[in-house]
């Protein structure tokens, strides 16, 4: 495993840009899985004043200072926005979750200086994976994807 994506699998801080109310959207469940993985979870969405009871940040720059990591799951064109105010922040590292083509802000976050994973998924990573993530996970170690 990377050392990037060690970083990210360490409960800490982390910027989840994208979370969501919405039953069944990936920002809800990544939210609450990575909350019960013992992250600390801050959830950026505009369009929402919390999320899962807890409050939600308006952009990136309303972080707590100390916020370095954030994980992306927005759509690509806002991913590239983002990625700048990010950069302003001091967000040091980007996951853009597998599933959407983000090659785009992918580059400029790069370009940024940043560390960037992109095409997975952090719940295969983020300990414990159990479950279907923990399948997904073997398939990933079998196939030499991990």
């Amino acid at each position: 495993m990377s050392e990037i994506i060690q970083l990210f699998a360490r409960p800490g801080k982390l910027a989840l840009v994208g979370a969501s109310n919405k039953p069944n959207s990936f920002g809800q469940a990544a939210y609450k899985e990575l909350k019960d993985r013992g992250f600390t979870v801050y959830p950026v969405n505009p369009n929402y004043a919390e999320v899962a009871g807890d409050r939600c940040y308006k952009s990136i720059s309303e972080l707590p200072q100390g916020v370095e990591s954030a994980l992306f799951v927005l759509s690509p064109a806002a991913a590239e926005q983002a990625v700048e105010e990010a950069r302003v922040a001091g967000i040091k590292r980007i996951w853009f979750q597998q599933g959407a083509d983000y090659r785009a802000a992918v580059k400029a976050a790069q370009d940024s200086g940043m560390q960037v994973v992109s095409k997975k998924c952090i719940l295969m990573y983020a300990p414990p994976v159990t479950g279907f993530h923990a399948f997904h996970r073997f398939l990933a170690k079998v196939f030499g994807r991990l």
